[in-house]
């Protein structure tokens, strides 16, 4: 019996120990569960900022793209020299002319030693797969290919209609993809999951194939292909970066120069009438509405089908040259007619209302308030509400609108109770990691489907926290740079709220001045830590916001304000090198920058001495020969981190 009870007694012992081991561990599991959790939302914290600075800035980029067209104006109108075009032997210069584009192609010779595919016209799907896989492999298609292809491209879309009117019957589905901006990554995945486009696998391209990424000129040719295998089941639409001067600021021209050296401007001046001849929007079953960026409360779809949409060559307002005025100036290199070149803008215009119309449907986002504003954050097109799109659904008897235009973390994203979607077809937008891209899959129902994909490189191997790490350092150098570019401006505005001259101010004055000044709209507060640096009493050290970035050569000996102007558009520095090498030696002379220089400083209204002139030219020639050559030019007005200095 005691052993019965000794032995009872034990068991009951082991039990309670196990007992408190099982709630110790199940206490254990929800802590880490939490912590996890935590961990999870602090992360998805720091992805989202991130996000939203790219985003910011983007758009604030966007929005500059005006001054920047009257800066490039001013610059040219005032620094470019008289004088006879330089022709090359590239035949750069076009005419107009019909046959223009016969003649260029067929005296191209494709010499025995070209490994590229070859392409015969009519195109079939055999040449179409040989492309893609070629494409694939980073193989050039000749020029001579080219310009065919873009001529028979040419004359199909003049044949199309500016509204294009698609029928999906049943047991057939169509696919819809929206930005993809040179990722031909996504391009080849698309295809590769949703299958290659065919009769029975119709597809809608909804604008934005070119910049940012760098396979825009691949995309285009691959897209155009299938246009002119399946003319009736593969549809393109215009967007708002299908336009000359969007490209010469956001990459596509110097990628198209870049590849083709000798036939470059050839193949830009033909892609430019191209890109004015894309529909303008795609109706699906007379029901969906597809448009690259959105409507405006005065869309009027009856006034878009009419307009002669091959007259809007650009979005962007440039002023008209003198026909008698002759300029020159290079891109990377080619000698280009400064006066034609903007004549591609000036051909016989359309009224402002239809222009309008098409700025609106390229350009303009949703919004989740009623009412439709002017779209400051990208500075053109509008802002439109559910009641605006409610109006048009209504007018023109259809369900939903299906638009692009606008990144999506997740590829997609539905807006007015679903009435409007977005769609995102480029993945690794602003950093790999960044977002998934998607398209659509719609049935005869009228049902879309969304498709997800992320291309992966080295995603995949990295945890999860490494991705957001790269995401964020990426944004908040961006962010850095851009604080430094306004560095004047925003000396200026801290020097008000610091009356003691103490170097410090409150986080809420330091808040209020960097959204006053920068304008992005973004949570200052909550990036004070990763921007600036505070005192024991809380304030901020405001000078410490510029510490982290400074040129590559860092210039003290003129007005900031011009140097920080040029770091501003320095993406566009090569254009500004050639603007100011007046001879067009490869070389600017002290001569060539003073008198340019000068100008410079009467377009931003400030006074700039000779002695400070000279002073800045002796610190870019970093070889001291007495010539400023492209690479030392660059790296002046080459905005990077400090580290990346020290490293160098």
């Amino acid at each position: 019996m005691e052993c019965t009870v000794s032995t009872m007694g034990c068991s009951s012992s082991a039990d309670y120990s196990k007992h408190k081991y099982n709630e110790t561990a199940i206490k254990a599991t929800a802590l880490i569960q939490r912590w996890y959790r935590c961990k999870r939302a602090q992360l998805e914290i720091r992805r989202r900022y991130s996000l939203t600075i790219f985003e910011s800035i983007e758009y604030a980029d966007e929005q500059e793209q005006t001054q920047l067209s009257n800066f490039f104006t001013f610059m040219l109108e005032h620094c470019v020299h008289r004088g006879e075009v330089a022709r090359t032997s590239t035949s750069s210069h076009v005419s107009p002319g019909a046959d223009s584009y016969v003649i260029e192609y067929e005296k191209i010779d494709v010499p025995d030693s070209y490994r590229g595919p070859r392409l015969s016209f009519p195109l079939n799907i055999a040449h179409a797969k040989a492309l893609l896989n070629a494409l694939k492999n980073q193989q050039l298609l000749h020029p001579r290919y080219v310009l065919q292809l873009l001529r028979e491209t040419r004359r199909l879309l003049k044949e199309k209609p500016n509204i294009t009117h698609v029928s999906v019957s049943y047991f057939k589905e169509i696919t819809i993809c929206g930005d993809l901006h040179g990722n031909l990554d996504d391009l080849l995945l698309v295809f590769h999951k949703n299958g290659l486009p065919s009769e029975n696998n119709p597809y809608v391209f909804n604008g934005d194939f070119v910049d940012r990424g760098k396979n825009s000129m691949e995309i285009l040719i691959i897209l155009f292909v299938f246009l002119l295998i399946y003319p009736n089941d593969f549809h393109l639409n215009r967007g708002n970066h299908e336009d000359f001067i969007l490209n010469m600021k956001y990459g596509f021209t110097k990628e198209v120069l870049k590849k083709y050296k000798v036939h470059g401007m050839t193949i830009l001046y033909h892609l430019r009438e191209i890109f004015s001849w894309l529909p303008l929007a795609t109706v699906v079953n007379n029901k969906v509405l597809i448009v690259h960026g959105g409507i405006s409360d005065t869309t009027d779809l009856d006034l878009l089908k009419l307009l002669e949409r091959n007259k809007l060559k650009t979005l962007m307002k440039l002023p008209k040259l003198e026909t008698d005025r002759k300029k020159q100036v290079k891109i990377q290199g080619i000698s280009l007619d400064y006066a034609e070149l903007f004549r591609w803008s000036s051909q016989p215009e359309l009224t402002e209302e239809e222009r309008k119309q098409v700025l609106d449907i390229l350009w303009s986002d949703p919004k989740k308030q009623h009412g439709c504003t002017l779209n400051k954050r990208r500075g053109g097109g509008c802002c439109f509400g559910p009641d605006t799109t409610d109006q048009l659904l209504k007018k023109h008897n259809l369900k939903m609108l299906i638009r692009s235009h606008e990144f999506k973390p997740d590829g997609y994203d539905l807006a007015h109770d679903g009435k409007v979607i977005t769609i995102f077809s480029a993945s690794n937008y602003y950093e790999e990691g960044s977002n998934r891209g998607a398209y659509i899959r719609m049935n005869p129902d009228l049902v879309p489907h969304f498709i997800q994909y992320q291309v992966c490189v080295s995603t995949d191997k990295r945890k999860n926290w490494e991705r957001v790490k790269t995401i964020e350092q990426s944004a908040l150098q961006t962010l850095q740079k851009r604080i430094f570019i306004h560095k004047q401006k925003l000396m200026d505005t801290f020097a008000k709220y610091d009356c003691n001259s103490a170097g410090r101010i409150s986080v809420s004055d330091w808040a209020a001045v960097m959204e006053s000044v920068l304008q992005l709209k973004l949570p200052w507060r909550t990036l004070k830590s990763r921007l600036v640096k505070t005192d024991p009493d809380g304030n901020v050290d405001y000078m410490s916001c510029f510490y982290y970035m400074d040129t590559a050569r860092p210039m003290h000996q003129v007005q900031p304000t011009l140097v920080e102007t040029l770091c501003k558009y320095s993406r566009d520095l090569q254009m500004i090198f050639n603007i100011m090498d007046e001879d067009q030696s490869g070389l600017i002379s002290p001569d060539e920058f003073r008198k340019t220089w000068k100008i410079f400083s009467s377009y931003l209204d400030i006074h700039s001495h000779d002695e400070a002139i000279d002073k800045l030219v002796q610190s870019i020639d970093y070889n001291k020969d007495g010539y400023i050559d492209f690479n030392e030019f660059l790296e002046a007005f080459h905005v990077v981190h400090k580290l990346e200095n020290k490293a160098a």
